[in-house]
């Protein structure tokens, strides 16, 4: 079976031609809380390459738009070396102004002229931007009032951020002529690819922290016959292995408690009883009183913190054969180094397939060797956003992204 994705716009379909647009894109990156320098720029670095397209193809007045982190957190900065690293990717300056809505940022609207991009400060800092409400309400919100009226187009390229349903999300799809830019639209080709896939096995590495999310993602992959094999990692697994019966540890059920975990198993516990084909790990590495071993699965002592080497060959030799691959989330306790490995391993498993691979963004994406990657390989920017839509959810970008093509495009 496969599920319906609604027909969007593109820059195609419009005519942005030495126009003046607006583009929400999502350069939200992991900052150093100490020194404030960002610490892995992957996504700057792809809207870089594809505004640096968009320049060469249509000369628009390009105004950009994103967030940083949260009001309270550590990560919650200004956008102005952002800014430094988008001139570097695209060849083109890109002008920062410490001002969004105000007479300032408005004034450097009027005046952009094509072949000129222009970021804006970050969005969060304006307290609309954090309330999540209907498209219509957030149509009329002063962040869309203030800004829809100083430009002519507005195209979202924010894919990772089409689970939220912010004015800078789906507020000015119904207040102007809009399209979907072009890293999303890469994403939406490769999710379609995976989910109308008829060619099999379609293998899924599900792990990292969304336990409940990554629950949600299985149950929709059963549902509509999208999986073949699921392979768990991490947390997840650990889960499985309680639904099944098997000790894990005092240590790691306390882990699974800490994060709140253990209502679920009665859940992951249904989830097997309905055949559905998890795979779980036969032995991990843990540290034992300081030191890295090797332990199998009714012999775990210590705090589990990667798979071990024998789940590696098996999901290894699983993925061989795959011809179609989703991944999302590290296999281990990626920060420490020594538990790196088990990532390592399957990543080097999926370069060597000869599969479709969709890999979901986050901690997993830092992992990549860009080296190694080609056209088969989709690094997704949408973390949380891919996990809701392969549970089956309505993405609020897209809705809204409907609307206005009906709006302005007769669709």
């Amino acid at each position: 079976m496969s599920i319906n994705i609604p027909k969007l716009p593109t820059i195609r379909d419009l005519d942005i031609r030495e126009k003046k647009v607006l583009v929400r894109i999502d350069i939200n990156s992991p900052i150093d809380p100490e020194t404030g320098e960002i610490l892995d720029d992957r996504r700057i670095s792809v809207h870089g390459k594809y505004i640096k397209e968009m320049m060469k193809d249509y000369n628009p007045a390009l105004v950009l738009i994103s967030h940083q982190g949260r009001p309270g957190e550590g990560d919650f900065t200004s956008l102005e070396k952002h800014a430094e690293l988008l001139s570097k990717y695209t060849g083109v300056t890109v002008k920062f102004v410490d001002d969004i809505i105000g007479p300032k940022a408005r004034e450097e609207i009027r005046n952009l002229k094509p072949s000129e991009i222009l970021l804006l400060e970050n969005l969060r800092l304006l307290s609309e931007e954090i309330i999540e409400a209907s498209p219509e309400k957030q149509a009329l919100t002063m962040l869309v009032k203030k800004l829809s009226s100083n430009v002519d187009v507005y195209v979202n390229d924010a894919f990772a951020t089409a689970h939220r349903s912010q004015p800078s999300i789906v507020g000015f799809p119904l207040s102007l002529p809009s399209c979907i830019g072009p890293v999303f639209e890469k994403e939406i080709q490769a999710i379609t690819r995976i989910l109308n896939s008829f060619e099999s096995p379609r293998i899924y590495v599900l792990g990292g922290s969304k336990v409940r999310e990554l629950l949600r993602v299985i149950e929709n992959l059963m549902r509509n016959k999208l999986a073949d094999r699921i392979l768990a990692t991490g947390l997840l697994a650990h889960l499985f292995l309680v639904a099944k019966g098997i000790d894990i540890g005092v240590e790691n059920m306390k882990v699974l408690e800490e994060k709140g975990l253990l209502p679920l198993i009665p859940r992951a516990r249904y989830i097997l009883m309905r055949g559905a084909p998890i795979e779980t790990p036969i032995d991990f590495k843990a540290k034992i009183n300081g030191e890295v071993r090797n332990v199998y699965v009714g012999e775990i002592r210590g705090v589990i913190k990667d798979i071990g080497n024998n789940t590696v060959k098996i999901y290894g030799d699983l993925l061989k054969d795959a011809k179609v691959i989703v991944m999302r989330g590290p296999a281990g306790v990626i920060e420490e180094e020594e538990f790196r490995t088990g990532t390592l391993n399957l990543l080097e498993s999926v370069y060597k397939s000869n599969a479709f691979t969709l890999i979901a963004g986050g901690h997993l994406g830092s992992m990549v060797d860009e080296n190694r990657l080609n056209n088969r390989i989709h690094v997704s920017t949408g973390g949380n956003a891919l996990l809701l839509f392969l549970s089956g959810e309505e993405l609020p970008a897209l809705k809204a992204m409907e609307l206005s093509s009906k709006m302005f495009l007769g669709w």
